[in-house]
């Protein structure tokens, strides 16, 4: 192979790793926030009580079983050398829950399967993340891995802006004249668009599984027990603060503003409804604006990333969030407008937080070891997801305490400015570029 088609191969490969990224897109924005959840509380779970909290139950009982398994499920693909195998099993299985969404009726007896299938399908999503994250540092060199990490990022959220403009165009608000004679008979308009995204996954994951590599098994591995792994693993925990302290301490304070950071797109749409009046069809239309903003962040900031490192992009990327939390605070009295400036400002932070991110842990993770870190990575996030939920909710009870139980929806932000102050406090004391040692 010449040196032009080395590259040409090469370019192929990151291109193909990256394109995974839109591939999922359905999964977080048309299965976990914009339609499939809405639909399941609303016309499934007519008649319910309080379908929201069980909801939320079944994330919370999603969330515990990742941060049990997720650490193991890296340090396996690690030994084996079954890093993409296992992507590709991850990604099939979640192909198949999001079709099997179909089958979810509008009748309250489908609520419970619908909410197995949530649960289960956010378990899936996640640990396709661990071995997703762990390529990284394969399909990239040290000079652009910043660049395309957030380029990747950014590949999703125009994924997933096209994504929520078929299905509004073709699924939701033709009124009757859907695309393909569908009717709204029994929701079929709706549930027609989980079976769109599940042949999406499907086919945008097919340049993954014919052009990047798999891993090399490692030397020696042998083949180990579930339980095994455990053992194994509580054995590289003691160390991995040895070999890489900076990246143990990156893995605690991530927690902690990743999770601010899920409030920031979790709360979003509450805050838009009742905080400034938006009706859903408007909620959806920024939903479509908030990613262009984010897609246009994670490209600017991974470029940022080669030059001034990871750590600096993500710091001025929760500052930018704070202020931006601030001033849509301060300036609630100019109604609708400030949402969509400042709301849309927030995002613009988002993209480049979270692509950082995984960079930060793929640059300074010792050679062999991606997946083990990138799964405590998935489980320390998971660890604290309570966060977010916990300090919206308490800032809003306390302003409903001393102010009244008026429209209080606002104050929430304090919860999430609070979370991304500590998380921005703690990262500032990982070293920028720190060394890892036995690499």
């Amino acid at each position: 192979m010449s040196s032009n088609e080395l590259q040409k191969y090469k370019k192929r490969v990151t291109f193909s790793w990256a394109l995974w990224d839109w591939a999922e897109q359905p999964y977080p924005t048309l299965m976990q926030t914009f339609i499939f959840p809405v639909y399941l509380t609303g016309a499934v779970a007519s008649g319910i009580k309080n379908a929201d909290q069980q909801l939320g139950w079944a994330t919370a009982i999603a969330g515990l079983l990742l941060a049990l398994i997720a650490p193991v499920l890296g340090r396996r693909s690690d030994e084996t050398g079954r890093r993409k195998l296992w992507l590709l099993i991850n990604t099939g299985i979640l192909v198949v829950i999001t079709a099997a969404s179909f089958f979810v009726e509008p009748k309250p007896e489908y609520f419970l399967f619908g909410l197995v299938l949530y649960g289960l399908g956010s378990v899936i999503q996640e640990s396709a993340f661990i071995n997703y994250y762990a390529m990284l540092k394969g399909v990239t060199t040290e000079q652009n891995i910043g660049r395309i990490s957030g380029y990747a990022w950014g590949l999703g959220y125009v994924g997933g802006i096209i994504l929520l403009l078929v299905s509004l165009i073709g699924f939701v608000l033709p009124d009757g004249h859907y695309w393909f004679g569908l009717t709204d008979e029994g929701a079929i308009n709706i549930r027609t668009i989980f079976l769109f995204a599940a042949a999406w996954i499907l086919v945008f994951t097919i340049p993954l599984l014919v052009y990047v590599p798999e891993i090399a098994k490692k030397a020696g591995a042998k083949k180990e027990s579930i339980l095994q792994s455990y053992a194994g693993l509580w054995n590289q925990l003691k160390t991995l603060r040895q070999q890489a302290p900076e990246t143990f301490k990156f893995l605690i304070s991530s927690a902690v503003y990743r999770d601010g950071l899920a409030g920031v797109f979790t709360f979003g749409a509450v805050l838009g409804t009742l905080a400034f009046g938006f009706d859903t069809q408007s909620i959806i239309f920024y939903g479509i604006g908030a990613n262009i903003i984010a897609a246009i962040g994670a490209a600017i900031g991974g470029r940022l990333d080669d030059i001034f490192g990871s750590r600096a992009v993500i710091l001025g990327s929760l500052f930018g969030l704070i202020g931006s939390a601030v001033a849509l605070f301060a300036l609630r009295d100019m109604g609708q407008t400030a949402y969509w400036i400042f709301g849309l400002l927030l995002t613009l932070f988002v993209g480049p937080a979270q692509a950082s991110s995984r960079t930060f842990v793929a640059r300074f993770t010792p050679h062999g070891r991606e997946g083990e870190v990138f799964g405590l990575y998935q489980t320390t996030g998971r660890a604290i997801s309570f966060l977010s939920g916990s300090m919206w909710a308490l800032s809003i009870g306390i302003a409903n305490y001393y102010l009244g139980s008026g429209n209080n929806t606002i104050y929430g932000i304090w919860g999430i400015v609070l979370i991304l102050i500590v998380g921005a406090f703690l990262l500032s004391r990982v070293h920028p570029r720190p060394q890892v040692l036995g690499d």
